[in-house]
């Protein structure tokens, strides 16, 4: 028998329970990178994340003889159905253990949730924004997982497709290998475009400078690079704001290029990396205190092999005229600098053949495939 719970979703000890059942069912799997404990605590809670403003979401928990055995997320983006003219409503924070009566229960209970609100369909998969994870893995489970990407057991594909769900949207994931040098053919095109269209590299050594100069700019130009992209919802004002506070300050910023026009500084693209978080998440649990901080500080300033490939956008009027180029011939010497042998794309969506063809000329390695699922409820 299997009882399903409605959680406080502004109570702290109850989200944490929601948070843990995760962390223990992966609990040393060689492959998952737990969240930060209190960034899901913040993405969870109403009166932290800003998506509250356009969302609504409630979180259940499956028991099954007393015992935590699933957990799910039931969530509404208006934004998104306002602008595609859908009623659907999303499942993610999904995880249970390998037993089709608890999927079975966590799922339908969703359903249930999203017709009592006049949805039409269910989807997920899904978080709150794009900028949250989302995809259940299909193939890659043994490939080390990511900061920004989900990672489940080979089980959940078939519990899901079991209760009527259909391919939706699939996202691929490349391990790049770093070259030696910058390509070539990169180097002829950056001339080029630089000639071309009046552009060039801007860098910045200072983080306060960089926010008050691009920080609201930059994340602008992500909500025109991605606003034709599956399911996406377009950053407010509050989450630009949280955006800029909180993850600027994390940033290398070695590892961070903008494209600029020459007379007058007006932002084009930009690219984002990060050292490659996973094995230093994998040492502090999730916790930052008490010495979790210590595995993360290690991760970002100490020997890392991977680099992973956060943001790349670039302005709609600028797509496919070689900006990309210009943006690697910036990271490549960096990467090869900090000692990087490998760069993680992370999700691209499989029809997303601009981003794809820029990864031809390193010889990719497609290594995961992740996907939405999606089912009728009418």
């Amino acid at each position: 028998m299997v009882e399903i719970k409605k959680l406080d979703k502004e109570n702290k000890g109850e989200l944490k329970k929601f948070i843990k059942f995760q962390l223990d069912l992966y609990k040393g799997n060689e492959y998952f990178v737990p969240p930060l404990i209190i960034d899901d605590l913040e993405t969870l809670n109403p009166a932290k994340n800003p998506a509250f403003d356009f969302c609504e979401a409630d979180y259940f928990m499956a028991y099954k003889a007393g015992k935590p055995a699933g957990r799910i997320a039931a969530i509404i983006n208006k934004q998104v159905n306002e602008s595609s003219g859908e009623k659907a409503a999303r499942f993610g924070f999904v995880d249970f253990i390998d037993d089709k009566e608890v999927s079975a229960a966590l799922i339908g209970e969703v359903e249930k949730w999203a017709k009592d609100k006049g949805m039409e369909k269910l989807i997920g998969p899904l978080s709150f924004t794009d900028l949250d994870k989302e995809g259940c893995l299909i193939e890659g489970f043994d490939e080390l997982s990511t900061m920004a990407t989900i990672y489940n057991y080979p089980y959940y594909r078939e519990h899901i497709e079991s209760l009527g769900y259909e391919k939706e949207s699939d996202w691929v994931e490349f391990l790049i290998p770093v070259p030696d040098s910058i390509p070539d053919k990169h180097l002829r095109i950056a001339e080029i475009v630089k000639k071309k269209f009046g552009l060039k590299v801007l860098k910045y050594s200072s983080r306060p400078r960089l926010k008050r100069d691009y920080g609201r700019k930059l994340f602008e130009l992500i909500n025109d690079s991605y606003k034709d992209l599956y399911q996406f919802s377009r950053l407010t004002d509050r989450q630009i704001e949280k955006y800029i506070e909180e993850y600027i300050n994390l940033l290398d910023l070695d590892l961070v290029t903008l494209i600029v026009k020459e007379d007058d500084n007006e932002l084009v693209g930009v690219g984002i990396s990060m050292p490659s978080m996973s094995k230093a998440l994998q040492k502090s649990g999730g916790k930052f205190f008490p010495f979790g901080w210590i595995s993360l500080l290690k991760g970002l300033k100490g020997k890392n092999d991977r680099v992973d490939l956060l943001l790349v956008g670039v302005r709609p009027d600028y797509q496919s005229k070689g900006v990309n180029a210009l943006l690697f011939t910036d990271l490549i010497p960096q990467y090869i600098k900090k000692g990087y042998k490998y760069a993680e794309s992370n999700p691209e969506l499989e029809t997303n053949s601009k981003v794809q063809n820029q990864w031809e000329a390193f010889s990719p390695r497609q290594h995961k495939r992740r996907r939405s699922f999606v089912k009728n409820l009418s």
